[in-house]
């Protein structure tokens, strides 16, 4: 089957196109993978590539389901070590069900150094893992010397550390390095010169880099360009060069330049030669030696193998100091002959028999995601080492006798033997909150099974939640919801499936939302009860708050998130580090109104247009046609009031929806043929009449220059495919609307040709009005309605009533709300057909139903491997913040797998704000004053100086100013008591203040203080 002709199926993969595009999505659809080693890494990298989508995989495996595989492979279960099950034969079901497009089959014959590897020509790409080093550069050799080569990855982890290798043969080509969009430049000038420089337009930086590629287009002027492409060198950040131009016309106005992607090629060298010279992504920067350390200390792991047949034993210092020797000499046979961290070697020593699944999660991923380079082409390709580790947890666990880390005989042994037996018990006595079950909810769900939070006899607790339901298109990354669990609750299917995983967990599981309104289930005291917080949501507002509920609770949060390939985690932990309220991110730019009603410039412009037409359209005003007649239940009565003078808010536009109210197909029809002439026609004629192109600003040069695109009306084709798609679209979602039924004989072109060809077509007439080109100018709340507006509506009343077509059903229309994952429903037809009409009208490039579909829908982007990393990442956080490390073992996280690029970097250290006097405060802070029943506002005040030192002379309670002192009446409120001035509810204990305090020098702002907690009544301590 040809590449380009399959089918994907965009319900189950759309996140997922956003990423990789179609190519690489059928390029993957092709492929054939071997995969070696199905234990805890193995079954991570199996269950990112089949949710991808790759055309097969052979999972192999020799080794028998053992009680120490239930603690790192969440598909294995305790009747497979029963019945005493190969690991491949076990597994093989579970994968094989995450999705329906992938053939999966198992091997469980012998690999080793005697096989014959011709079977291997099939594949293309091939991953180890728990393959010895011997076996790897044989196979390694195999692939690299195939024509095309196999690509090769092999992959472990050893107790706390892990790493990553990949060979794609002697040239590599990538066709697409990062994936991003090309970026397209508006021009402001081109200089004729050598080099010619071309200077963007202001406030908008080009973001580009030397040596791009870029063409151009629309150029008045210097018009021997267009078309033409040129390789760039960056000059500042609003202006680059782009060679000789003084021989070329003068430029005039206008111009996008177009960035060009261009192949790239990648050069591998053998795993035998890159052992001795590795090269390697350095993931913090604080360490940049770690790599080559670890990567010596692993060789060393690997030669004891090799040499004592068996991994050096748990906790053994014998053993450590072997692999210290060999080690050292190892490390002379290296190019760079490195330095040996024995601090490294030993702890690989003492944990290489156990097993961290969350590092295994992190690898895991990020493994995956070269599985998917390997085979599309799409991404830059790991060159050709990474290494990731947990060794900050060692220094407690130093003190820690040998016995801590030695095996029980229960599931957690692999765990055990890296963090030990007490940093266990408090994985499993804890109480953690996780907010969302999506993509990286399921994956931290799976993590907590594995490490066993939330399992101790007497404690530990996992609380979940989740307002939505199961969709499709969940399922490509979700990988604990199947397809008969779709329109199913996330939050309790999660908890269901986690189960599966490790039926001793305890979880309970809730439907709401974590926002203001439910602070009576997520209140102080629900929070004060959890030991973590972990959020897994898509959206930073919900972010906020919930950071702003864990400070005040002095609550720990890990956070993540991804978009792409590219994920983010961030650790926050009371007393020591910043909040993530601490920091913001600029606020997204907002298509400037005028832009979006006028002045398209970008098809994202004409898109949001379309978005907002139907919003208005088919939401909006349906929504407040049916607010006003539950407000005034009948016409005759609202007749009686405008008549009797008086006005009714919103009656003008209700009345005339009323008087235009479609009532047949045949009039939806002809609705949708009207609409199509204002839009595209009448509105380009009324722009062009208001600004004629000739038209010169006051400093004389021409109104219509670059982004401001001149419209051309466009003339209705019934056989334009687009034309007669808006038509159909917008019919039939007024029928909707309308509550006008329709047949599939309605739908055909016979009966719309016919109906078209009847329409009467209202004929331009242009107006006066005036049209907004200010950029900065808001869209009007309120449009003013005119008396002769009012008479109109009178008119239009008495005739609706008179024809009886102001009954009860006519009063009531059916509001839709926007739906993008249900292509039945005509909602993203409607928005394609008209946001490429409008960019046709300003000849601007149109997109395709898919890309608008991303853009109206605010789709992100999202590919399982990103989140499996990413949730790794956050649950080896976990374990620290559980260990109640010091601040410098934790790490944020930025990675972006397209490049690819790990960045670990510290915590952001807590700012302390100083008051005076020395009394300073951070924002884990929280002072507290016990009142009693008659406590007044001044002794409030007096306390707070009493115990704090400083006095304070504002006290506000949220957004209510309880004590002001310049404003009018505060000064007697002194008097007041507490519970007069904050009323609070019963059952309320206390309530949090804000106080500033006056400044030093008269003129200056307040100084800030911390909240102040106080307590109605003494509390009984």
């Amino acid at each position: 089957m040809a590449a380009d002709s399959m089918e994907i199926d965009d319900a189950l993969y759309s996140r997922q196109r956003y990423v990789l595009g179609d190519t690489a999505m059928q390029k993957m659809a092709q492929s054939h993978v071997f995969l070696s080693g199905i234990g805890g890494l193995g079954v991570e990298i199996a269950k990112n590539i089949i949710l991808a989508g790759v055309k097969a995989l052979t999972v192999h495996d020799t080794k028998q389901c053992t009680k120490w595989d239930l603690g790192i492979n969440f598909f294995i279960h305790e009747d497979d070590i029963t019945s005493q099950r190969n690991r491949a034969e076990a597994t093989l079901h579970h994968i094989a069900e995450l999705n329906p497009y992938v053939h999966v089959a198992a091997s469980t014959v012998p690999l080793d150094e005697t096989t014959d590897l011709s079977f291997l020509k099939q594949y293309q790409c091939v991953i180890l893992t728990e393959v010895s080093l011997l076996l790897q550069k044989k196979i390694n050799d195999f692939c690299h010397a195939q024509q095309p080569p196999i690509k090769f990855i092999s992959a472990d982890v050893y107790g706390i550390c892990s790493r990553l290798f990949c060979d794609f043969g002697d040239e590599f080509e990538v066709l697409d390095t990062t994936g991003e969009e090309p970026k397209e430049i508006f021009i402001s000038n081109i200089t004729q010169s050598n080099p010619g420089i071309v200077t963007c337009l202001e406030n908008h930086p080009h973001r580009l880099e030397t040596g791009q590629f870029l063409t151009f287009r629309e150029v008045n002027g210097m018009s021997c360009l267009n078309g033409s492409t040129h390789q760039i060198t960056v000059v500042s950040p609003y202006s680059f060069s782009i060679g000789d131009t003084s021989d070329m016309e003068p430029y005039l106005h206008g111009g996008i330049a177009v960035q060009v992607k261009t192949p790239k090629m990648f050069y591998f060298e053998r795993l035998e030669k890159q052992i001795t010279n590795p090269l390697y992504l350095v993931a913090d920067f604080s360490k940049p030696e770690a790599p080559l350390q670890i990567h010596v200390a692993m060789l060393a792991l690997n030669h004891f193998q090799e040499n004592f047949g068996r991994g050096p034993n748990i906790g053994c210092l014998q053993d450590a100091e072997e692999m210290l020797k060999i080690a050292v000499s190892l490390s002379e046979t290296l190019e760079n002959k490195p330095q040996v961290n024995g601090d490294v070697v030993k702890w690989l020593s003492r944990t290489a028999q156990g097993f961290l699944a969350p590092l295994a999660a992190a690898v895991g991923g990020v493994a995956s995601q070269e599985v998917l380079k390997a085979v599309t082409g799409k991404f830059s390709p790991l060159q050709q080492w990474l290494y990731l580790d947990m060794l900050d947890i060692v220094t407690p666990l130093e003190k820690m006798g040998s016995e801590e880390f030695l095996p029980r005989g229960d599931r957690y042994d692999a765990l055990r033997a890296c963090i030990g037996d007490s940093l266990c018990q408090k994985l499993h006595d804890l109480n953690v909150f996780l907010v969302g079950c999506g993509a990286i909810g399921c994956e931290m769900l799976k993590n907590f099974a594995l490490l066993g939070v939330g399992t101790g006899q007497d404690k530990g607790l996992v609380t979940i939640t989740d307002p939505d339901l199961i969709e499709k298109s969940n399922l490509n990354r979700q990988f604990l919801f199947r397809p008969h669990h779709i329109q199913k609750p996330k939050s309790y299917t999660a908890a269901e499936a986690t189960l599966n995983i490790n039926p001793y967990l305890k979880i309970d599981s809730y439907i709401n939302k974590v926002c203001p309104a439910t602070e009576n289930t997520y209140s102080d005291e629900f929070y004060t009860k959890q030991d973590v917080i972990v959020t897994a949501l898509d959206n930073v507002e919900a972010r906020r708050y919930i950071d702003s509920r864990c400070v005040a609770n002095l609550r720990p949060l890990v956070d993540s998130g991804t978009m792409g390939t590219k994920g983010h985690t961030e650790v926050i932990v009371p007393h020591l580090t910043e909040s993530y309220n601490s920091h913001r991110d600029p606020p997204e730019e907002e298509i400037p109104f005028c832009t979006l009603k006028s002045f398209p410039a970008a098809i994202e412009h004409t898109i949001q247009w379309a978005r907002d037409k139907f919003e208005s359209s088919f939401s909006h005003k349906p929504s407040l046609f049916n607010k006003f007649w539950q407000t005034y239940p009948s016409a005759e009565e609202v007749l009686q009031r405008i008549k009797s003078g008086e006005s009714l808010e919103g009656c003008f536009h209700v009345i005339k929806t009323l008087s235009r109210r479609p009532r047949s197909w045949t009039q939806c029809v002809e609705l949708a043929r009207v609409k199509f002439e204002k839009y595209f026609s009448h509105k380009a004629l009324q722009l062009l009449h208001s600004f004629p192109l000739d038209t010169r600003l006051k400093d004389g040069s021409l109104f219509w220059q670059s982004p401001k695109r001149p419209p051309f009306p466009m003339k209705f084709e019934f056989n334009d495919p687009l034309h007669y798609g808006f038509i159909v679209s917008a019919a039939k979602l007024f029928a909707t609307v309308y509550c006008v039924p329709f047949t599939e004989k309605d739908l055909s072109e016979e009966t719309i040709l016919k109906i078209i060809s009847a329409v009467k077509v209202p004929e331009f007439r242009p107006s006066n009005k005036v049209v907004q080109t200010d950029e900065t100018a808001r869209k009007p709340d309120h449009i003013p309605v005119s008396s002769e507006d009012e008479r109109t509506a009178i008119f239009q009343l008495e005739k609706s009533i008179l024809s009886n077509e102001a009954l009860e059903n006519d009063l009531q229309m059916k509001p839709i709300s926007f739906e993008k994952d249900d292509d039945s429903n005509g909602h993203i037809d409607f928005i394609t057909a008209a946001s490429n009409l409008r960019a046709k009208m300003y000849n601007i490039e149109p997109a395709d139903r898919f890309k608008t579909k991303r853009i109206a829908g605010k789709i992100i982007p999202a590919i399982a491997t990103a989140t499996a990393a990413v949730s790794g990442l956050v649950a080896l956080e976990l374990i620290k913040v559980v260990g109640g490390y010091s601040a410098d073992a934790y790490k944020n996280c930025f990675l972006n797998l397209a490049i690819p690029i790990m960045v670990f970097t510290d915590t952001a250290e807590v700012r302390r704000t100083e008051i005076r006097n020395g009394i300073s405060f951070t924002i884990w802070d929280r002072w507290t004053i016990y009142g009693k029943e008659d406590f007044t506002l001044l002794d409030f005040i007096n306390a707070v100086r009493e115990k704090y030192g400083i006095e304070p002379t504002m006290v506000v309670q949220g957004v209510k100013m309880l004590y002001v002192p310049v404003m009018p009446g505060h000064i007697k409120r002194l008097k007041l008591t507490m519970q007069k001035l904050v009323k609070p509810s019963a059952d309320k204990k206390y309530v949090d203040l804000t106080v500033s305090f006056a400044p030093e020098t008269d003129g200056e702002e307040d100084l800030p203080g911390p909240p102040v907690r106080y307590y109605f009544v003494q509390e009984d301590n």
